[in-house]
């Protein structure tokens, strides 16, 4: 994932600890889908084609 999308799961952690909940990453990417699954076909398919691009797989690594 792009390290902005790392920074907005940081951001919502840190707004749920503001409330008294403490939360785990997978359990904001739970939530984030089951709202999103309520969403219109419309929407999702607006929201998805602005996602940056990305390259699958994982990076090479690095030589020490």
């Amino acid at each position: 994932m792009p390290d902005a999308v790392y920074k907005l799961i940081s951001a919502i952690k840190k707004r749920c600890i503001t409330k008294g909940l403490a939360v785990k990453k997978s359990e904001v990417l739970r939530a984030a889908l089951c709202g999103f699954a309520l969403q219109s076909d419309d929407y999702i398919k607006a929201a998805l084609s602005s996602l940056e691009i990305i390259k699958t797989g994982r990076p090479p690594e690095r030589l020490k």
